[in-house]
């Protein structure tokens, strides 16, 4: 029987339809797969790091993880070795956008974690400024294995100021770009006093408190042991803040808000207010992965720089003229408090 027009038509369509689907089915079948052409070491380090990320992650749920992994396979490539993935893995923490989380190869975890870091560590420095103001710095220390002697230094300085009759005190987080939060609130302890001074902030809601129990933080008590109470507690306190104050010193600062006859003085911080978790890869590199916010003992959670209550431009061309406006701004104010004034 012979086909009309129209019937050859509508068997002509039926043919291209069916040609474009086996086409398309032949091209989705040669479609390769997210790390094909990788080795399967390299490929699942990159799937377990990718893992890490999309369970723990403070954003997760704000993240396109289909996005996120794609492109990190394109990154790899061909990559043979857990190396050759590290460029991938780097970016994928960086489409997080937290501000916060990085990657570190295996050696450059080990010098973090290393206790042989406290060489490195800047030391603590008290003194005793004029009107019987103690002054404490506190900067950065990378680890806790490394807080050991830099808990002892500051607590050594505490005492000797408390001593001579210091009646408030400065705290300067402005050189403290991070790592641990955990010696710096440990040498302050004594002056910043017990109790839940903060908070980690989970993505459901959940808070870990940050107790301090005898000036130390509870969980170090069996590491710092208590510290020796001050002859005044809770003296009046000033918290000098800069743009380079950073992660674990925003903790510190964090946890003298909303603490009372306390001011903090200087510029916004960095920025960076959130907690980073540590997870080791197979190959002894590691992932710091930004996973709670952080709030203060009132419950308010911070994101983004923490504006000191007095802002004050800290520009270190300025202190051979000018001296240091932050230091003279915060002595004035403890000047001027119950427990200070003549």
């Amino acid at each position: 029987m012979r086909a009309t027009g129209k019937q050859a038509m509508a068997c002509c369509r039926l043919m291209a339809v069916t040609a474009a689907l086996v086409v398309t089915a032949g091209c989705t079948a040669a479609a390769p797969s997210p790390g094909e052409a990788m080795s399967p070491k390299a490929r699942n380090y990159l799937t377990k790091a990718l893992d890490i990320m999309e369970t723990n992650s403070l954003l997760s749920a704000e993240v396109d993880w289909t996005a996120v992994r794609r492109g990190a396979f394109d990154r790899a490539g061909t990559a043979q070795t857990p190396a050759e993935t590290y460029g991938a893995v780097r970016q994928a923490l960086r489409d997080l956008e937290d501000q916060h989380s990085q990657f570190m190869d295996p050696d450059q975890t080990r010098e973090t974690l290393s206790t042989s870091a406290e060489e490195d560590v800047v030391p603590p420095e008290g003194k005793m400024l004029a009107d019987d103001i103690g002054y404490l710095a506190l900067p950065s220390v990378p680890s806790d294995e490394a807080a050991d002697d830099y808990v002892r230094r500051a607590r050594a300085a505490v005492s000797k100021n408390d001593e001579q009759g210091a009646c408030g005190w400065v705290i300067d987080l402005r050189s403290n770009w991070g790592g641990t939060m955990w010696g710096p609130l440990a040498a302050v302890g004594p002056i910043l006093g017990d109790g839940d001074t903060g908070a980690f902030v989970e993505a459901d809601g959940r808070k870990t408190a940050w107790t301090v129990e005898n000036g130390t933080p509870r969980q170090y008590l069996d590491d710092w042991g208590p510290a020796q109470p001050l002859s005044r507690p809770m003296p009046p306190v000033a918290v000098l803040t800069s743009r380079r104050t950073r992660s674990a010193a925003e903790a510190v600062t964090i946890a003298f808000r909303g603490r009372p006859d306390t001011r903090s003085f200087g510029e916004p911080t960095s920025g960076a207010p959130t907690a980073n978790a540590y997870h080791r890869l197979s190959d002894g590199a590691a992932i710091f992965l930004t996973e709670a916010r952080e709030a203060d003992r009132t419950g308010h959670v911070y994101n983004g720089p923490i504006t000191p209550d007095r802002e004050i431009h800290d520009d270190a061309r300025d202190l051979s003229s000018h001296g240091d406006q932050v230091l003279m701004a915060a002595t004035r104010w403890l000047g001027s408090r119950p427990d200070c004034r003549r």
